[in-house]
């Protein structure tokens, strides 16, 4: 449970910070959170000790709290998904295929702004914000070699790391 905990915390620590996403997508976190609080259930069952029944009961807090914070940001996601608040644009690769790049336009609506954000793909679920642009609402990628990317006459290099907007 402490792992699940753990990785829901560094996936929003990542959000914000603009880090590589390396927790794995919200609904197998909120697999992993069920899945305990089944077995926190089972094993209040076993009363043999104190020890026992204070792990069961602080594994069933921990998982139920993380169970409803998982839900909702999912349902939340998905509502705002749903009214076109997050729209895939286009997928770009790199010359020699080692770089992927998703763009996504976004609009906020009344609350808010719209404009462009690129994600740089890693391997299995991990993804990296490298470029966002408020106030746009088209995106012109061209790359210059295999590792400098110009995305509407803004130049990253993505060998070092750098990244526009944020």
């Amino acid at each position: 449970m402490l792992i699940f905990l753990s990785l829901a915390i560094y996936s929003l620590y990542s959000n914000i910070n603009n880090k590589w996403l390396l927790a794995p997508p919200n609904y197998v976190l909120l697999l992993g959170s069920v899945i305990a609080f089944i077995l926190a259930m089972k094993g209040f069952k076993y009363k043999k000790n104190l020890l026992a029944k204070t792990r069961s009961w602080t594994t069933l807090i921990l998982s139920s709290l993380l169970v409803i914070s998982l839900t909702l940001t999912i349902l939340f996601t998905l509502a705002a998904s749903s009214l076109g608040a997050n729209e895939h644009i286009k997928t770009v690769h790199s010359p020699d295929g080692k770089y992927q790049i998703d763009f996504y336009q976004w609009d906020a609506g009344a609350a808010g702004t719209f404009g462009i954000r690129g994600e740089l793909n890693g391997p299995l679920w991990f993804k990296k914000r490298i470029y966002l642009e408020r106030r746009i609402e088209t995106v012109e990628v061209e790359w210059e070699s295999n590792e400098r990317v110009l995305i509407n006459n803004h130049t990253l290099n993505l060998n070092d790391g750098e990244t526009y907007g944020y």
